[in-house]
């Protein structure tokens, strides 16, 4: 792989990661788009596997001072049972987690294998997300007048959010696009559901980037490294972009722009 298509991947990741277009339908479609040489599968995967690394750190690094926050109430309900808003929130995104982490564990290999060369059908499940994310971002706006914030999260929300999280795995929904819609749909604001959604995202993104280490290691080679800086930066600046722009726009751009990109693919599947 050449410098050039790491760091376009990397773009790619750390955009698609954190704002609800989903990083694995795009990692994809791109290389279908500007035709990617194809590789061994093995490093592919190994590859996209190093871009995670790179979104989370990302994550963490934006959100360092809320996870330590996170880590200490935990700490302290257990040593001097003392509760707190950090110690209930630890334990919602660990529950919530949970469901996203089976799935993952247990069908990963099934749905790539059904879905990850099929660029039809993940056009059009992009697609579809993207008109399910606008509509449900509207009703939201329309029958919750006073929204949820972060800080009022209840455990069947979280919980629920954690079980869209579950339709990550298939290329085309997007992780922040499911838990985002799900917020929404639940009547949690547009900067509450980005916030938990990016927490979320760090122990899910921890533990796929660990199970595969082993493949990153046995495929690593210096575009890995660009990759991983590449998909690190642009998922702080990615980050940093969707927590400004909710505050006074909705999810509607981003809508469009995944039927938009779907058309595109469709369009080229029929001239090819």
């Amino acid at each position: 792989m050449s410098i050039i298509e790491s760091i376009i991947l990397g773009i790619v990741q750390g955009v698609g990661e954190f704002l609800p277009i989903s990083s694995s339908a795009h990692l994809i479609l791109v290389r279908f788009l500007f035709n990617m040489q194809a590789l061994d599968p093995a490093f592919e995967k190994a590859f996209d596997v190093a871009l995670h690394f790179g979104t989370l750190i990302a994550v963490i690094f934006v959100f360092y001072k809320d996870w330590l926050s996170l880590f200490n109430g935990a700490i302290q309900k257990v040593t001097k049972k003392k509760d707190s808003f950090e110690a209930k929130m630890f334990g919602y995104i660990v529950l919530a987690t949970i469901p996203g982490a089976l799935v993952g564990l247990f069908l990963e290999d099934i749905i790539d294998s059904v879905v990850r060369g099929n660029v039809l059908i993940i056009a059009i499940l992009l697609a579809l997300m993207g008109v399910f994310i606008y509509i449900g971002d509207k009703w939201a706006d329309k029958y919750y007048k006073n929204q949820t914030g972060y800080k009022d999260l209840t455990l069947r929300q979280t919980f629920l959010i954690g079980m869209s999280q579950a339709l990550a795995i298939i290329p085309g929904f997007s992780r922040s696009g499911t838990t985002i819609l799900a917020a929404r749909l639940m009547g949690v604001s547009r900067e509450g559901a980005a916030k938990f959604t990016f927490l979320l995202s760090t122990p899910i993104i921890f533990g796929a980037a660990i199970v595969k280490v082993g493949d990153l290691m046995v495929n690593f080679d210096v575009s890995i490294i660009v990759g991983v800086v590449t998909s690190a930066i642009v998922g702080i600046l990615s980050i940093k972009f969707l927590l400004r722009y909710i505050k006074n726009n909705d999810f509607a751009i981003f809508a469009y722009y995944r039927v938009f990109i779907a058309l595109i693919v469709i369009i080229k599947l029929i001239v090819s």
